[in-house]
């Protein structure tokens, strides 16, 4: 089955696509401050890497280079490719795990009340037919709940200290599954090879400047942060367990 490419080319309009970009930038923004609590230079680099990736993937997408859908290999690797080797990079090396270790975890949980406006953006985007309802709120795509409860997690595990590490795990894990979900679905739903829904209205606007950077910077800010969060959160758990049989010490986040 053949998907419908008709609104492939087509614009949306600017005020949807400055109101995702401010989004890219808050993200930005969040992700800059967690890392300037651990080396104000790690945070300047960071900021320069970013900023330098965002105008590469833009100037890209603007130029219709993720829309030739025939190239071999697929361009879209470009996109994911990056992001994750970076982050796997991080979790597999020594003085990457160090580094990771000393971002702050409620840094890390407040960054994802950028998955507020993203669903705002996925929404407009579906009335444009430029994605499928299955990944709005309407369509069964619950990640906006990450969005309105991480001010809360946030609030009460960090300021009123009252949520215990076992509970923001869950969080964590939980909603780890719930962007994993959408990823899965969002990636099912783009007129790719391997295509398997909705090709009355598929998929097409992280094809595009500015929604490119969704899967180029959002969704791996997301990834990282869950990532970074649930390794230091088991650490904590099997530290309390080892606290209660053995007497040892270390139990800090």
């Amino acid at each position: 089955m053949k998907p419908n490419l008709s609104h492939l080319y087509e614009a949306t309009p600017v005020w949807l696509a400055l109101f995702f970009t401010l989004t890219t930038c808050l993200t930005v923004g969040l992700l800059f401050t967690a890392i300037r609590q651990t080396s104000v230079r790690g945070a300047s680099q960071f900021l320069m890497v970013s900023f330098s990736w965002l105008v590469v993937l833009g100037l890209l997408a603007h130029n219709q280079f993720f829309q030739q859908l025939d190239a071999k290999p697929p361009r879209f690797v470009v996109v994911l490719g990056p992001p994750l080797l970076v982050i796997i990079s991080l979790l597999i090396t020594s003085k990457g795990r160090l580094w990771i270790n000393q971002l702050p975890l409620s840094r890390l949980t407040f960054l994802h009340i950028v998955r507020l406006p993203v669903e705002l953006t996925l929404y407009g985007l579906y009335l444009y037919q430029q994605v499928p309802q299955l990944m709005t709120f309407e369509g069964g795509n619950y990640d906006i709940l990450a969005g309105l409860t991480a001010p809360v997690i946030f609030y009460y595990a960090f300021k009123r200290k009252q949520l215990s590490p076992r509970w923001l795990l869950v969080w964590n894990v939980a909603m780890l599954g719930s962007v994993l979900n959408i990823v899965g679905h969002a990636l099912l739903a783009t007129p790719f090879p391997f295509q398997q829904l909705a090709f009355d209205q598929p998929n097409v606007a992280i094809l595009k400047f500015p929604y490119v950077w969704l899967p180029g910077f959002v969704v791996p800010a997301v990834l990282f942060s869950h990532t970074v969060a649930i390794l230091r959160l088991v650490k904590v758990f099997f530290n309390h367990r080892a606290v209660r049989r053995y007497g040892t010490e270390n139990t800090e986040v």
